[in-house]
């Protein structure tokens, strides 16, 4: 069976898209999305995006701050992994990088150092080597970066074997 788009007209995706936003934060990138799904021209979709961030329903920066501090605060995901999603995202990095960047490294290794501690108990490896070699991966495919992570390593005195 063929999934037909039901074409959605510019003023019922401005009033979709600010009830949408009015309801939580959003980025241009996302609406563009949406709009983009809808099968909106692309003046369209200038307009209703210059409608939106004219009447605050979106702004890149406040979606940008919210998401880092939920991102790190409640997914605790590393730099990297916040930056990578915000990209995906389609958020400029002259947005994101000066947000990024108020976040203090201590924050980071903050949040790193009880997951290595809890991610520690479940591993098993025959040395030390390699225990901090699964928790390494482990840490960078959270998005932290190798400094925190040898960081948080040596503060719990499981120095690397170099």
């Amino acid at each position: 069976m063929e999934h037909q788009q039901k074409m959605v007209t510019e003023e019922q995706a401005r009033a979709k898209l600010a009830a949408l936003c009015a309801r939580a934060e959003h980025c241009t990138g996302e609406m563009r999305e949406k709009m983009w799904r809808w099968g909106l021209p692309e003046d369209a979709q200038q307009r209703i995006i210059n409608y939106l961030v004219t009447n605050k329903y979106i702004d890149d920066e406040r979606f940008c701050r919210m998401f880092v501090r939920d991102k790190i605060t409640y997914n605790r995901w590393g730099r990297r992994k916040v930056e990578q999603a915000l990209m995906v995202k389609r958020i400029p990095s002259e947005v994101y990088k000066p947000v990024l960047d108020e976040v203090d490294g201590e924050d980071f290794t903050a949040i790193l150092r009880p997951l290595l501690n809890s991610k520690r108990k479940t591993l098993k490896a025959a040395t030390t080597y390699e225990l901090n070699t699964k928790l390494m991966k482990f840490a960078l495919s959270r998005g932290f970066d190798l400094e925190t992570i040898r960081k948080c390593l040596t503060d719990v005195d499981e120095l690397f074997d170099d």
